[in-house]
């Protein structure tokens, strides 16, 4: 089951071992109906036919009973844009590093607060374990490991 703008507002005021969501800084326009925007962090170039790293501008906090799914805001997507690695396992906590292909005819700037990807909270039933991986408690774009 996808969250909705009314379950995710109710998850922020919650302590994350209770099942609270953590979107800090959060921003009432990013979020919509059923899902919330992530904004970039900083200005970015984008060329043509390059993939680009961005972090999220946010810093979220993923309870065990959820999982995130990201996607490229459609208004991207007809410029080109394709995102690649868009899963969030439950118990994530971080920055999210954006993988942003440019598939597109022209370069485009990121500006420091652009919405770029949706991010879609789901239930996770009858989970057994988080996330503790080596991108736990990532700040800023983080490369590969």
């Amino acid at each position: 089951m996808i969250l909705s703008s009314l379950s995710l507002r109710h998850r922020r005021d919650l302590p994350p071992d209770q099942g609270g969501v953590v979107i800090e800084p959060y921003s009432a326009e990013s979020q919509q109906p059923a899902s919330y925007d992530l904004r970039a962090a900083e200005k970015t170039l984008m060329a043509r036919g390059v993939m680009t790293l961005v972090a999220s501008m946010e810093w979220v906090e993923i309870p065990a009973a959820l999982a995130a799914t990201l996607r490229c805001r459609s208004s991207y997507a007809r410029r080109g844009v394709q995102l690649s690695g868009g899963f969030v396992d439950p118990g994530f906590r971080g920055h999210l590093t954006l993988c942003l292909l440019n598939m597109g005819p022209d370069d485009i700037i990121l500006e420091k607060g652009d919405r770029i990807v949706q991010m879609v909270l789901s239930e996770v039933t009858a989970g057994d374990s988080t996330y503790n991986g080596r991108y736990q408690d990532s700040i800023g774009v983080v490369l590969a490991r």
